[in-house]
């Protein structure tokens, strides 16, 4: 038998989205930034942030029944371990996660006419615009990948590549840990001209700038780089319908030395499309933001692979979330 659910149950998790808002408005308005160091009033950082000054106080007094601000005398700041997280520069930073997850929020609020209409939610830009939404979702993927990166990586075991090709790769995250645990090799990140600048940035301060590409295209539209032993996808497949993928798949494929192999780092279900549960709520997050995206089970993943030529098509990690991880190896002969 399944959960017993009870009434409030059931309102207590609608009424989540609320505490989710009021972090989310306060990371798109840059508030605990702007409070990092020093107490102010509510009418100061409303001049600061430019904001109504009634609306802010609503806003800080929320935060602050909530802990995430401290109020004294009218007068507002930041506690120490969440400046950590929530303000620009904190060793822990998710700023960028919270933003990204406020423009996943306004998709999900539409999920009834999605459902009904079949076609993804209409976008709605953040009060920091298209371009700093971007940038909020690359940082995000840094944020949120960043941690097990190295990891993740290592748990594949000992791997052998001479060129590293890391499609859709945003700032080079997980090109930085294939890097460091193959220090002869060297990379190319393909993404979106918008993004390289980006991955540039990343690449000097992690000192790899030397051993990087940096080529800028549309893998939807475009061709790959050749000449890599390694492909690695992560957190693709998911954005892109199964006949999207086997087009995709082809193009590694060609852009593969005989031999290489492709690596995909994704959500892997099980049969019944019900597990992981994290994968089943993600092919919600698909369904409002894409045409065709969702979460996709070993067996089609084989096929879409398969279909585009690979061979040995193995999952190499099971994981819970999206750190499961699946290999296949394009064919030295025909």
């Amino acid at each position: 038998m399944g959960k017993q659910w009870t009434a409030e149950e059931v309102l207590g998790t609608v009424r989540a989205f609320q505490p989710a808002c009021v972090i989310i408005a306060a990371a798109e308005l840059d508030v605990f930034s702007a409070l990092h160091g020093r107490a102010m009033s509510a009418r100061e950082l409303a001049a600061e942030i430019k904001a109504d000054a009634r609306a802010t106080t609503v806003l800080l007094d929320a935060l602050a029944a909530m802990e995430l601000l401290i109020k004294r005398d009218r007068r507002y700041e930041v506690p120490p371990t969440v400046a950590d997280v929530l303000a620009e520069g904190g060793s822990r930073c998710g700023l960028a996660g919270v933003r990204h997850l406020g423009n996943c929020l306004r998709r999900w609020a539409q999920l009834g006419n999605v459902v009904k209409t079949g076609r993804p939610a209409e976008r709605e830009p953040s009060v920091r615009g298209q371009a700093g939404d971007t940038e909020a979702f690359i940082r995000a993927m840094h944020e949120f990948s960043g941690p097990v990166g190295e990891g993740l990586v290592k748990a594949l075991g000992p791997l052998s590549f001479k060129h590293l090709l890391d499609v859709g790769g945003g700032s080079g995250t997980w090109t930085i840990a294939f890097l460091r645990l193959v220090p002869q090799a060297d990379a190319t990140i393909f993404d979106l001209p918008d993004v390289i600048p980006m991955a540039a940035r990343r690449m000097e301060e992690a000192g790899l700038a030397g051993r990087v590409r940096l080529v800028g295209g549309d893998f939807g539209k475009d061709g790959l780089p050749g000449g890599a032993d390694l492909a690695w996808l992560s957190a693709i497949v998911h954005q892109n319908s199964r006949q999207e993928n086997r087009a995709l798949f082809a193009k590694v494929f060609s852009a593969l030395a005989a031999g290489g192999r492709i690596l995909i780092r994704d959500v892997v279900m099980d049969e019944t499309r019900t597990r992981p549960t994290m994968g089943a709520l993600f092919a919600v997050n698909m369904l409002v933001g894409t045409p065709g995206g969702g979460t996709f089970t070993l067996n089609e993943l084989r096929d879409d692979l398969q279909a585009a030529g690979f061979a040995d098509v193995k999952l190499l990690r099971r994981g819970e979330a999206m750190d499961s991880v699946v290999g296949a190896i394009k064919p030295i002969g025909p």
